[in-house]
């Protein structure tokens, strides 16, 4: 089974006179749809536009697992554990909040950031904040999460190019660019598609430009 979201119907939030634009693909913040909770253990999955100088200013998360994965841009993260970078397109972040972390995100650059994030939920709850930055994450490339049991793979397509979807009992798929088909259904950027109990699906880059997909396997 495939259920679909389109783009466009993401909950839009953040704050548009400070620069932020935020599409949450779950119920978020003053959003709540009791049928749209969680997919497993995820728990969000936001698109994030940040215009120069934008910033979420220093905020606490705990016991969640948070990747961020950059598009356009770069974002300036410092928390709370001493951690300081600059993560960038093709860089994959890992927050682990556990019993508690602040961090800041900002954009420091001089054009917009886009950034998707995803947060989910540990298998158990406690530990101390860790941090890891992965530097232009390879096609093909997998990254495990095992605090949440799940793995995250990178997926770029060219043109007519096509991907067998890892197999498990969840599958989450988020388009970052270009057209994609999928079980019948053509994705453009920022459609997501949740899996489940279905293997083997074939992702195919469609039309001229290519395509890129974070692909969730998810127990």
């Amino acid at each position: 089974m495939m259920e679909v979201l389109r783009s466009e119907d993401r909950y839009v939030g953040g704050d548009e006179s400070a620069g932020i634009d935020s599409r949450h693909a779950f119920s978020f913040g003053g959003f709540y749809d009791p049928d749209n909770l969680r997919f497993g253990p995820v728990l969000a999955c936001n698109e994030e536009r940040l215009a120069p100088g934008a910033a979420f200013d220093e905020h606490p998360h705990s016991h969640t697992e948070i990747v961020t994965w950059v598009i356009e841009g770069e974002l300036t993260h410092r928390d709370s554990a001493g951690h300081a970078s600059v993560v960038r397109p093709g860089d994959l972040q890992r927050l682990s909040s556990a019993t508690g972390v602040r961090h800041v995100e900002r954009n420091d650059g001089v054009v917009a950031l886009r950034f998707v994030q995803i947060w989910l939920e540990p298998l158990e709850p406690g530990g101390e904040p860790d941090y890891e930055l992965v530097r232009g994450l390879a096609d093909g490339a997998s990254y495990a999460v095992p605090a949440a049991g799940s793995v995250l793979y990178v997926r770029r397509l060219a043109p007519g190019q096509s991907a067998v979807l890892p197999a498990s009992p969840r599958t989450y798929v988020h388009v970052v660019r270009g057209e994609v088909g999928l079980a019948g259904e053509q994705l453009g950027p920022g459609d997501s598609a949740r899996i489940t109990g279905a293997g083997g699906s074939r992702a195919v880059a469609m039309g001229r430009s290519p395509g890129e997909l974070l692909v969730w396997a998810l127990p």
